[in-house]
């Protein structure tokens, strides 16, 4: 893991949300400052004012020097949290459609490369990961830090682990990954905001149903 912007708090901060969110660290893991200290080959300090961060964001309980646990995933705060998402994503999207740049594109092209080839090749893992990189990359161009601050925390308390599972959503995401950076190259802010609001309430309503089956 090469860390490359923000300070040491931040980024080992990212980190453990990426890997929350991706999966890597199952709901109801412990985290250990020692071993992820050890993992990013950084000190101590950074990783526990992390878990202080995450603590508060919701991402993780009881940031001790024994070690926190990643928050279990609640279905019945879920409803509230999408439409919250939605609302929020859809305005991160706008301010990001009116700050792209040339090589913000190229990095996104990349990132949307990356995640369909590891969905056609099934390697969950992998795409969990690459998609939050991805969303993450579209709403740092945005450069409206309270709102994603807010969007984080919203984050903390979804299922993204369970709806990456689904069969078939990682392939169906690449689609909608495809269209809305092509709406956002193309200038159109309306469709894209609709195609984020679209991306979030799919991804739900399949986990949904896959629940009732």
């Amino acid at each position: 893991m090469t860390m490359e912007y923000r300070t040491k708090e931040e980024q080992v901060a990212d980190f453990l949300r990426e890997g929350i969110l991706s999966g890597q660290f199952p709901r109801g893991t412990r985290l250990k400052q020692v071993e992820i200290a050890e993992l990013l080959k950084t000190s101590i300090t950074p990783v526990r004012e992390a878990l202080k961060l995450l603590e508060a964001e919701g991402y993780i309980t009881g940031s001790s020097y024994k070690g926190a646990t990643v928050v279990p995933f609640d279905v019945t705060a879920s409803s509230e949290i999408l439409m919250l998402r939605m609302l929020l994503e859809a305005q991160l999207v706008r301010g990001a459609v009116e700050k792209l740049q040339t090589s913000d594109v190229e990095k996104l092209r990349t990132l949307a490369a990356e995640f369909e080839a590891a969905a056609k090749k099934g390697d969950s893992s992998a795409a969990r990961a690459i998609n939050y990189r991805f969303h993450r990359r579209i709403y740092d161009i945005a450069d409206l830090p309270h709102t994603l601050h807010f969007v984080q925390i919203l984050w903390a308390r979804y299922p993204f682990d369970l709806i990456n599972r689904l069969s078939g959503r990682a392939e169906r995401a690449a689609a909608e990954h495809a269209e809305l950076l092509d709406q956002m190259i193309a200038g159109d802010t309306a469709g894209a905001m609709l195609t984020t609001r679209r991306h979030i309430e799919t991804g739900w309503a399949e986990l949904r149903s896959s629940l009732n089956e």
